[in-house]
């Protein structure tokens, strides 16, 4: 069968952009220790990541017949992947908006950067930081901005009872303690030596 006829390219293969997960109509807000993480992924990707990867498919470029080259079908396609999440940052950090929350005045009330502990009416206690979109990590307690848990604690007070939609239905929660600090550390900028 000649070449013409056979699909070079697997569906997975076919690029696409990253979805984007900023709802429309709202500002790309972002700390700066966000803005520093997400400058560092994006230097790290260019600087190291990048060109390791183009190494290994030049050498497996040239070890002959490509269509069964391991390294050399995995190596385009990772790269496929690191350029495609080095446009997404440099697209984000494009329309970023740096709000620098030791700035803050209003420091009674929760915005944006604002860590806040609240409680659960069962007395959990939990302690969320609200960050930007593309800078929050659930598993160090960052939610975005646009998240359910932040958008009801956004303007609250201490001491406030709001209401947060969950799948389980309405629930309260009570506001315990609300601060402003500045969180940057070597650690969260990133994992990878710039």
């Amino acid at each position: 069968m000649s070449k013409a006829f056979t699909k070079e390219t697997e569906p997975e293969d076919l690029e696409i952009e990253e979805a984007d997960s900023l709802p429309a109509g709202f500002k790309n807000y972002i700390t700066p220790d966000g803005l520093v993480r997400l400058q560092a992924e994006l230097k790290h990707l260019r600087s190291v990541e990048r060109p390791k990867v183009v190494e290994t498919v030049a050498w497996a470029a040239g070890n002959g017949d490509r269509s069964e080259n391991g390294d050399y079908i995995y190596g385009k396609k990772r790269l496929r992947e690191i350029d495609r999440r080095m446009r997404f940052l440099m697209k984000r950090l494009q329309i970023a908006e740096v709000v620098d929350q030791s700035q803050q005045k209003n420091r009674d009330q929760v915005f944006f950067g604002a860590t806040v502990t609240y409680a659960s009416k069962a007395g959990d206690e939990k302690t969320i930081r609200i960050v930007g979109v593309d800078e929050a990590r659930l598993e160090e307690g960052e939610v975005s901005w646009v998240s359910p848990i932040a958008r009801a604690l956004l303007k609250a007070w201490e001491g406030d009872v709001v209401k947060v939609r969950t799948p389980n239905g309405l629930e309260e929660i009570e506001v315990v303690e609300i601060s402003y600090s500045q969180t940057l550390t070597r650690s969260t900028a990133f994992n990878h030596p710039v």
